[in-house]
């Protein structure tokens, strides 16, 4: 099998409402769409969703790679030699991570394909369906509450708060949550915000409210802090940010500064390099969540696949894609009561 054309296509994607978190508000986002044609008549598509802050990419930096490197590179290559050419990649625009989760999830697309299977029986196929959570950003009171109603209305059992600006606000919507909705399994989401005196303030002060996970309670560059939050409070720590590389998932887990792993594929490389930083964290004892950036349907797609195909992921967090006014991949997962379904097409469902 030989590839004979790649091209790519630029999303502006705009969201229904902004929505704010400890370090940003957002508004719209951009995705990059890879198109892999081979000479079977076999199609591989990726999407690439850079974001400054998690993976550090510009969309000019992700665009000159296309251009520049990844069309150029991939030319006449075989498409299933997947591992060397994600290797070669790596090396051209040192690691730049959604530009490789894009080439990563077009290659094994066209690899399931080739099988005739869904990414995830391609993977390894351990379950066919995966609740997640859908996310709340940062509102005022009223607004959270008329938002959760919302999504628990919509028939979704998981809500994921975000927070990290005023511990005390946080703590008074997470409280009134559970009092409205005391069936609703809740996550927290600090995006870095917490120091060790507000993180046991919010976990003693919230802990009837059935939280079951505190997500990124403190900032990447303080690793100790971390540590010594996930001592201190009695609830599962997850590292989302602090996790890029697979080393960052061997120090937190080899020091026991965390309890659980958000393993997105827009900040790791791909579903390969997901793989690896998945196998570190089962070894290590860590739960595992799939999680997502401002992704459309066909990035959304990916992480579905891989959190499908692995025994010890048992959380996801694939919103991402739902409140964009247009997305030209909408119909690639399926959500019935906030449970997550690929489509059954082959590959990843294009």
């Amino acid at each position: 099998m030989k590839i004979t054309h790649v091209s790519y296509e630029r999303l502006d994607l705009k969201l229904t409402e902004p929505y704010t978190i400890a370090y940003e508000t957002v508004d719209r986002a951009v995705n990059f769409i890879l198109k892999i044609e081979t000479d079977t008549n076999i199609v591989g598509y990726g999407c690439a969703a850079p974001d400054q802050e998690v993976t550090q990419e510009s969309f000019a930096e992700v665009e000159n790679n296309i251009k520049g490197i990844i069309i150029p590179f991939l030319r006449d290559k075989n498409p299933l030699d997947t591992s060397r050419l994600l290797q070669e990649l790596a090396v051209l625009f040192n690691k730049k991570s959604s530009a490789l989760a894009m080439v990563d999830m077009a290659l094994l697309d066209i690899a399931a394909k080739k099988m005739g299977v869904p990414l995830y029986q391609f993977l390894g196929g351990y379950r066919t369906f995966i609740p997640t959570s859908i996310t709340i950003g940062i509102l005022p009171l009223e607004d959270t509450l008329k938002k959760a109603s919302d999504f628990v209305g919509q028939g979704f059992t998981v809500l994921k708060l975000k927070g990290g600006l005023s511990v005390d606000e946080d703590i008074e919507k997470v409280n009134k949550i559970f009092e409205v909705h005391p069936n609703i399994k809740l996550r927290f989401d600090a995006n870095q915000g917490y120091d060790l005196e507000r993180a046991i303030k919010f976990f003693k002060e919230t802990k009837n409210a059935n939280i079951e996970i505190f997500e990124q309670p403190s900032a990447v560059d303080k690793a100790k802090l971390l540590g010594a939050i996930s001592k201190a409070v009695a609830l599962p720590v997850m590292a989302d940010e602090s996790i890029k590389t697979l080393d960052d998932v061997y120090e937190l887990a080899r020091k026991e500064q965390i309890n659980m792993v958000n393993i997105k594929l827009m900040k790791v490389g791909g579903i390969r390099e997901g793989m690896h930083i998945n196998s570190v964290a089962k070894a290590a004892g860590l739960q595992v969540m799939v999680g997502c950036l401002d992704e459309c349907g066909l990035g959304i797609s990916a992480g579905l696949h891989f959190a499908l195909s692995r025994p010890n992921i048992g959380y996801a967090d694939l919103d991402g894609h739902l409140d964009f006014i247009q997305d030209p991949f909408a119909g690639m997962v399926v959500i019935r009561n906030g449970t997550m379904y690929p489509n059954l097409k082959n590959g990843l469902g294009v």
